[in-house]
């Protein structure tokens, strides 16, 4: 499994709207090939930085099948107008303690 991870820090003043429709956004990534969970996660510190974490089955997932598809156009007209600076994602995974 992969570990999607990105800090969005949204436009100052944003955040209600952003927050409305990342929840609309939502139904467009859990509907994806590879797929498994996400969690969306307000900063305490800072005002309008959220954490996305997404859970794929394979990198492939996000970076072929969700971004190489349409409903990838629909998640940026949603979402990605209110990114300042636009995130950096990084995938991770597990460690395998011997």
């Amino acid at each position: 499994m992969i570990l999607e991870v990105a800090i969005l820090n949204i436009k100052v003043g944003l955040s209600a709207d952003f927050e409305k429709a990342f929840n609309e956004a939502q139904e467009i990534i859990s509907s994806m090939k590879g797929y498994v969970s996400h969690q969306l996660k307000k900063c305490l510190e800072e005002e309008d930085k959220y954490i996305l974490l997404v859970n794929w089955e394979t990198l492939e997932d996000h970076t072929i099948g969700f971004r190489g598809s349409d409903a990838y156009q629909d998640w940026k007209k949603l979402l990605h107008h209110f990114y300042e600076p636009f995130p950096v994602v990084e995938h991770y995974v597990n460690i395998d303690w011997k």
